[in-house]
């Protein structure tokens, strides 16, 4: 903010109460720069590491690294955060979906001691597997044993494209990516609108809306 815009136009000529004004400008820019800087450091969510982070790790029980981003960091917080107070299906489903976004499944096995997480929400292995694992590791006793199911696409998911529609991805995100089938488009219209419809529209044409 220049402070002599808000002072009498008389003083637009004066060298020295321009001086005087612009340091006093620099100054308060400064001290509302830094209190938007303590504000955002007083969340985790917005915590930097030359911040506040390694403080809100500390009170977490989590060791500070700093050769991690800082974005992973704040997700491990969040994770930690997200199992306090919770049962245990709870707390290993909101470190997963954390890490995810995507729905998670968890399925107790009481007699076994073990528990079973399936990312139903995405497919594949999600790349940050490793990061989920060791955030759940820590957060639970260590005499429940934890077992990772995922969903990868099969052949018959993928056999509504052509070669020619497959030939744009890899084996990789074919197998492991979020093909759009023509069973999930159909899956948008009612049964009534799909009466509508041919075999051939249904099964190879353009679906009505772009679909």
């Amino acid at each position: 903010m220049r402070l002599i815009e808000v002072l009498p136009d008389y003083y637009d000529d004066n060298e020295t109460m321009q001086e005087i004004q612009g340091n006093l400008s620099q100054e308060s820019d400064n001290l509302e720069d830094g209190l938007a800087n303590t504000l955002k450091e007083i969340y985790w969510t917005s915590a930097t590491g030359k911040g506040l982070l390694s403080r809100h790790e500390r009170i977490f029980g989590i060791i500070p690294d700093a050769g991690k981003s800082d974005r992973y960091r704040r997700e491990k917080i969040s994770a930690k955060a997200a199992g306090a107070a919770t049962t245990l299906v709870a707390l290993i489903r909101n470190i997963a979906e954390s890490y995810t976004n995507a729905a998670v499944e968890i399925k107790e096995d009481n007699p076994k001691y073990r528990a079973t997480v399936r990312f139903t929400g995405t497919s594949g292995i999600p790349g940050n597997i490793k990061d989920i694992k060791e955030s759940i590791e820590e957060a639970i006793p260590c005499h429940i044993r934890i077992l990772y199911e995922y969903i990868f696409n099969t052949y018959g998911a993928v056999g509504t494209f052509t070669h020619e529609q497959l030939a744009a991805f890899t084996h990789y995100k074919i197998r492991n990516g979020h093909l759009k089938t023509r069973i999930m488009e159909m899956g948008t219209y009612q049964h009534i609108e799909l009466g509508q419809l041919t075999h051939d529209q249904i099964t190879k044409g353009d679906l009505p809306n772009g679909n």
